[in-house]
């Protein structure tokens, strides 16, 4: 039997052979191209693919935690702002003492399109603005090197931070591209590491996968939790466990104030032997449209604001602080073999989560429908449904003004935009400055990654006045831009 009738009986099986309905009129580069997309999806179990995504749709809909939810407790949970300078001390030393070994890598989870900025390519191409003109991927880039400075600095070692990008179909070739033409932004093009998240088949709502063209399943990124998935089949954790590494700090493209693999975090990590941790900011409010990170039934989760009652979310301790308070930002680290273990043993477990979108169709006369209302669904995964399998979970708080500062929207909503992300990380700066001893009068004075991570190596600021906008980098005089 040819693999063209194989997989024929396949999707006749599972009542999806009408996704071979126009394979006669297809020409060869057209049945390649259909067939390497048929292959790609796991045919046996489409079915209960939309059965599973149908099932935790109802649930979604049906369903408040509020009677099986608890706190965590501070065996799970600590807290930058309550820590001591020691302890800070302990955690970041072990931190650094990790990525001088080659124990700690990144990655950026940037499949998204900057679309709901207002533009057509990546998210991480995104310049917000700031006098550098920098863009979010070179000051991350940028980052990780002055981390890789200050962990041989440390200790002696000079230790590399891999950077593992997952991009999507629509970003991969546009990213590739861009850190190319930058020279990767300094980083070895050999400690750079792209590769695709997977694409799960979109579905009417009787469960019947579309065709977006002949020759094409309409399909759909399988969202950030598909990294479990794409991290096997890429064969990113062998590349990890080749290199050495053992923890991985995973986050999303979007968020300026992110401290890449940071070496507090990780030393945190390191000392609870968790093998999966999340940070959280607390909640500004009760109606704050984040998911907490709590225990369901005894597992840890991130419920959704839309999964907790207004009176739930309301609860407050005897210090008049929220019960349900971690606001979940997607900043996490995991180590290798617990990824490894998600990806073996518990990734067809994971919760599927439901989006009804007006997607485009073929119908039955082979005409392309650009529907005006919602026609079906587009299936994806969480990054944090994970936390469930974790044998050693912990979370970790941070002050949202030093570390948080996410862009969803365009300017025009003047909310979690690139106009407050900007405004964000130049305060950040501000205040870095003033606690090393200089002044500043100026709204655009800007600190290179390469010169400071987190407020280090600021002398030459002291007793300085910083009147106009300016950028301080290292090896350079203070120098309008």
């Amino acid at each position: 039997m040819s693999e063209i009738e194989e997989i024929r009986a396949q999707l006749r099986d599972q009542k999806h052979e009408h996704l071979l309905r126009y394979w006669p009129d297809l020409n060869n580069e057209e049945k390649k191209q259909l067939l390497e997309q048929l292959k790609s999806i796991d045919i046996d179990k489409i079915n209960d693919l939309f059965r599973r995504a149908e099932s935790s749709y109802k649930e979604t809909q049906r369903t408040y935690f509020d009677d099986q939810m608890k706190p965590l407790d501070p065996s799970h949970y600590e807290s930058e702002e309550n820590s001591t300078d020691d302890t800070l001390d302990k955690y970041r030393n072990l931190g650094l003492e990790e990525i001088a070994a080659g124990h700690v890598a990144v990655l950026l989870m940037a499949g998204g399109q900057g679309t709901r900025l207002g533009v057509s390519y990546p998210k991480g191409m995104y310049n917000v603005g700031l006098p550098s003109g920098k863009t979010l991927f070179q000051i991350q880039a940028e980052r990780i090197r002055r981390l890789q400075t200050l962990a041989k600095g440390k200790t002696g070692k000079s230790g590399k931070i891999p950077w593992y990008i997952m991009t999507s179909g629509p970003t991969n070739e546009a990213t590739e591209k861009f850190l190319q033409q930058h020279n990767y932004f300094g980083l070895e093009k050999s400690d750079v590491v792209l590769f695709k998240q997977g694409l799960l088949p979109c579905f009417d709502f009787e469960g019947r996968a579309f065709l977006d063209g002949k020759a094409s399943i309409a399909r759909a990124p399988d969202g950030n939790g598909g990294i479990y998935r794409a991290l096997a089949q890429n064969k990113i954790l062998e590349d990890m466990q080749r290199r050495g590494v053992k923890y991985v700090h995973v986050h999303s493209v979007d968020n300026i104030l992110v401290k890449v693999a940071d070496p507090v975090f990780v030393g945190y990590c390191k000392s609870k032997d968790a093998d999966c941790a999340a940070k959280v900011v607390q909640k500004t409010n009760p109606d704050e449209a984040v998911g907490v990170v709590c225990f369901v039934d005894g597992q840890v989760r991130v419920v959704e604001y839309s999964e907790i009652t207004q009176s739930t979310a309301s609860l407050t301790d005897k210090n008049g602080r929220l019960v349900f308070n971690a606001g979940n930002i997607c900043n996490h680290l995991f180590t290798v073999d617990f990824l490894k273990e998600v990806a073996d043993k518990y990734e067809d477990k994971l919760k599927l989560h439901v989006a009804k979108k007006k997607i485009p169709y073929l119908d039955d006369e082979g005409n392309l429908v650009k529907p005006a209302q919602v026609s079906g669904v587009k299936i994806e995964k969480f990054v944090f449904d994970v936390f469930q399998f974790s044998q050693k979970f912990v979370a970790w708080e941070v002050p949202r003004n030093s570390e948080f500062s996410a862009m969803k929207n365009s300017d025009k909503d003047k909310k979690d935009c690139p106009s407050t992300a900007k405004s964000d990380l130049l305060a950040l700066h501000k205040k870095y400055i003033e606690k090393a001893g200089g002044v500043v009068r100026c709204d655009e004075v800007e600190i290179s990654p390469l010169l400071s991570y987190e407020g280090e190596n600021l002398e030459q600021v002291r007793g300085k006045v910083f009147d106009k906008p300016i950028i301080l980098a290292p090896d350079e005089e203070l120098t309008c831009p």
